[in-house]
């Protein structure tokens, strides 16, 4: 194994591209510990402590690094631009002339990364402001719940004109993270966002397991670490697991030579659609929190709704909440497995290049077969990804522990990124006869 490292840092090349990877990961932990002008040093204090729980701020809070704790430059993270990312995706099976961009190969793709830099920077927009106003005119807990401890006031005084320099300050944070995002594309290792999500992760696990080590007795510490270690290696084997359709390709004579007659296969993977269902169901779970607080806390039925929100949707630990969201993951796997692979695009792309797979007829039964298969493996993914997710808190509700670091959405994410870089350093190491870390 360190021969392996030692290999990887004997190329000139890909050594430098990791160095300037790490330079922009210690840029980036700067960036967070930056905290945004005009904020209460008190009401952070307050706020990172609210932000450790496993509910809406510690889903907030995971994919800014910690920087939505410390209401720094960073808070907002890398979420507006994975929100972009998702509505893009959606909406090109929508527009046909995002369809088309996507069908123009690379120069498509890049119009479609320029708008979803626009898309982002105006989500980012939207949720600064949305940020700035709740925690600047007194709703923090009325917002996320009284359950959840939260800061009325993190803004000083007055409210308007700090708030017209902190969304701005947020705003450009987010812009630098998509920028630093691109650099590591270009200039460093792995997919930019990806590794930028994966530093947002991993910075805040040895504090996590510290505190978890504080909190409790060894014997409990002990268990938890073993109890991660085996969702590490479920999740590595999900990650990997593949359904490989086989496909034959016909033989065709032009003059004297030979062409197709090979055979390969389509892999489907079992766990296709990542963390995005969980993206998806975290997100549409508040807003029954946004309409409790238009609706107001009066008596009445607006109070019940208000009451019914508080009690059940915002506490992460109620039953309730826990079957909500692990039924609204697999509904989303299915949603989006549905937009990402297309079974009658892909039989249409078989045909015209004359292939076809063996005992299937090309056309309509090889539709009907595509989607078959699409349907049934994505049961157990979606499955699995749900017990993922509400692992952490069934963890807390049985094991009365305040939190766990290294389990849902960040182990998913995890292990996902860290095969991803583990494939394209592999790859760089076999161009230069050097032995791969894959086998």
């Amino acid at each position: 194994m360190f021969s392996k490292i030692k290999s990887l840092f004997t190329v000139a090349d890909l050594r430098n591209k990791v160095l300037f990877t790490l330079f922009i990961f210690a840029v980036y932990r700067i960036g967070v510990s930056l905290r945004a002008p005009g904020v209460d040093a008190q009401a952070i204090s307050q706020l990172r402590e609210a932000s450790e729980s496993q509910g809406a701020l510690g889903f907030l809070n995971l994919f800014s690094g910690g920087a939505f704790g410390s209401f720094s430059i960073f808070a907002l993270g890398v979420m507006p631009y994975i929100t972009a990312s998702i509505i893009m995706q959606v909406l090109t099976v929508v527009i046909p002339k995002l369809e088309q961009w996507q069908q123009e190969g690379a120069t498509g793709q890049r119009k479609i990364t320029q708008w979803t830099r626009y898309v982002a920077v105006a989500i980012a927009t939207l949720q600064g402001a949305g940020l700035t106003f709740i925690f600047g005119q007194g709703n923090g807990s009325a917002f996320f719940g009284a359950a959840a401890t939260v800061p009325d006031v993190v803004l000083l005084d007055p409210f308007m004109p700090r708030a017209l320099l902190v969304i701005p300050s947020l705003v450009a944070g987010t812009v630098m993270i998509m920028w630093m995002g691109e650099l590591i594309s270009q200039r460093g290792i792995g997919n930019g966002m990806s590794m930028m999500i994966f530093a947002s992760i991993v910075s805040d696990l040895p504090y996590g397991y510290y505190s978890l080590l504080q909190s409790k007795k060894t014997v409990v510490f002990v268990v938890l670490v073993g109890v991660t270690l085996l969702i590490l290696a479920a999740v590595v084997r999900v990650e990997l697991g593949q359904r490989r359709i086989p496909v034959q390709f016909a033989k065709r004579v032009v003059g004297r030579r030979q062409f197709g007659g090979q055979s390969t296969y389509i892999p489907l993977k079992v766990n296709q659609s990542g963390v995005i269902p969980i993206i998806f169901a975290s997100s549409v779970l508040l807003l029954p929190v946004l309409l409790s607080n238009m609706l107001g806390s009066a008596e009445g039925w607006r109070g019940a709704v208000a009451r019914f929100v508080d009690r059940y949707l915002i506490n992460s630990q109620n039953l309730l909440y826990i079957t909500i969201f692990f039924g609204m993951i697999i509904a989303f796997a299915y949603f989006y497995n549905s937009i990402a692979f297309d079974p009658i695009r892909q039989a249409d792309q078989l045909r015209k290049q004359g292939g076809f797979i063996p005992g299937i007829r090309p056309g309509q039964q090889t539709e009907a077969f595509l989607g078959k298969t699409v349907n049934r493996i994505t049961l157990p993914g979606a499955l699995f990804v749900a017990f993922i997710a509400i692992t952490p808190y069934i963890i807390l509700w049985v094991g009365d522990v305040q939190s766990f670091p290294f389990a849902g959405t960040t182990v998913l994410i995890a292990v996902g990124v860290a095969l991803e870089l583990m494939r394209q350093i592999d790859s760089q190491l076999m161009q230069r006869d050097y032995q791969g870390f894959l086998k």
